[in-house]
């Protein structure tokens, strides 16, 4: 039995140590928000926060989280209004099919934490999730219009 904080909750989860914290997260707690990409680490789409970190949860096992704090895409809006990268990517046209969205979404409010005013060569840098759909261009409009929200 594992115990986990997730969006400020705290979740009980009977699975084996090593398994993934994404499988934890969608089966365990029925948070299916983060999606399953690749299993790799390397498409981004099952970016979460751990203690405001983001990090790619399919290759993290459940046991290497600890009490760390879990924050994952249902937890980022607050007291009803949506997170400012949220906010962006509806205002900036940014999802397509939207499958890697959410893994985006949350690799972007933990760069935006980090650094407020990033340029295009951080924004090259630190956000290396994948959208088959190539919708770059309005991902990097987004990243700039929430800074300065």
């Amino acid at each position: 039995m594992v115990s986990l904080n997730v969006n400020g909750k705290s979740y009980q989860a009977d699975v084996d140590p090593h398994t993934p914290l994404l499988w934890v997260l969608r089966d365990a707690i029925g948070l299916t928000g983060t999606k399953y990409g690749c299993g790799i680490a390397q498409c981004g789409a099952c970016t979460v926060h751990l203690d405001g970190v983001a990090t790619r949860s399919c290759s993290v096992p459940v046991s290497a989280v600890g009490a760390k704090k879990i924050a994952t895409i249902e937890g980022l809006a607050a007291n009803g209004s949506l997170h400012k990268v949220q906010q962006a990517w509806i205002d900036h046209d940014v999802p397509q099919c939207g499958y890697c969205q959410s893994g985006m979404i949350m690799a972007v409010a933990a760069l935006l934490k980090e650094n407020p005013k990033p340029s295009d060569a951080d924004i090259d840098g630190a956000i290396t999730n994948i959208c088959r759909c190539g919708t770059y261009q309005q991902v990097r409009e987004a990243i700039h219009a929430a800074a300065v929200a």
